[in-house]
């Protein structure tokens, strides 16, 4: 049985009267890549400052490796790496300095791995941070908080900058960093990084979490994407009574239609026979299309 690496029990942020998240619970286990989505704005960033101790909670706890993430958080350090969503540096620094400077709190040799890291990343150590692009101060993150190999990686947004064969290589990472143990609990807002990488996925919605499931589950648990091109000069009565009867999302082009269903899909094939029909389709929703409709 897998081991809980975190470990959330009712945890609520306000910010004065203002919502950060309200009553969130849910746990991560060992070995897992977490799928953490939302909009800008539903409470991500605060979950992951609330489990690094870098603001405190209204109410509710939270442990990670068992551990109580408010009074044990210097030990729990020690064994994650985090990539915040903006990353800001020391200027007049190198990189090679900045990442040296971070490694030392580790009290491990992780010089070999952050020279492993920057040729991956096509990192240029020498040079200053203030010469540096965004998406290379970026990589600088990714490589500090990868360097002294976190059992857990904690990342908030981390593409962001980064060119798509970059992203490539940061996932395959990410990947390499979860066959060798790690637990990576990811947060974004593109949900094709989230249905790439992730095993189990949570929605928040304006603080709170509005699904939990594994990411297998929520494309197939009986939604259906149908598109058909029908014939028959009218066909709304036919269309309206398959929306009483579960269809989501509809949207009508002259003898096209399209949309999310889930229920009976005989009941709804029953409708659909009584139409003159040239196409029809039935296959899985994206996770975009999914999550607009909860969104919805």
């Amino acid at each position: 049985m897998a081991n809980t690496v975190i470990e959330i029990q009712n945890l609520t942020k306000y910010y004065g009267k203002h919502r950060g998240i309200e009553d969130i619970s849910f746990s991560i286990e060992e070995g897992e890549i977490f799928g953490f989505i939302g909009p800008n704005g539903a409470g991500k960033s605060t979950t992951i400052r609330l489990l690094l101790s870098l603001i405190f909670p209204s109410s509710g706890n939270a442990r990670i490796f068992g551990k109580d993430c408010f009074t044990q958080a210097p030990e729990i350090a020690m064994q994650v790496g985090y990539l915040p969503a903006e990353v800001f540096y020391y200027d007049g620094m190198k990189v090679v300095d900045l990442l040296k400077y971070a490694a030392s709190f580790y009290g491990k040799d992780c010089m070999p791995r952050i020279k492993q890291l920057a040729e991956r990343l096509e990192l240029d150590l020498s040079r200053k941070i203030d010469d540096l692009s965004y998406g290379n101060k970026k990589k600088v993150g990714i490589v500090q908080g990868l360097a002294h190999s976190p059992q857990l990686i904690v990342l908030d947004e981390p593409t962001g900058g980064l060119d798509p064969l970059m992203q490539q290589t940061f996932f395959d990472l990410l990947r390499e960093e979860n066959e060798r143990g790690a637990t990576v609990f990811f947060s974004s807002h593109i949900l094709s990084e989230v249905q790439r990488l992730c095993n189990r996925v949570a929605i928040l919605k304006e603080g709170q979490l509005i699904k939990l499931q594994k990411m297998s589950e929520l494309q197939a648990e009986s939604y259906k994407k149908v598109r058909l091109v029908t014939r028959t000069p009218e066909a709304n009565g036919a269309l309206q009574a398959i929306v009483q009867m579960g269809a989501a999302n509809m949207a009508v082009d002259e003898n096209t239609a399209s949309f999310i269903y889930k229920g009976d899909l005989n009941a709804m094939l029953t409708v659909l026979g009584g139409l003159e029909l040239q196409d029809l389709t039935i296959e899985e929703p994206d996770l975009e299309e999914i999550f607009l409709h909860y969104y919805r």
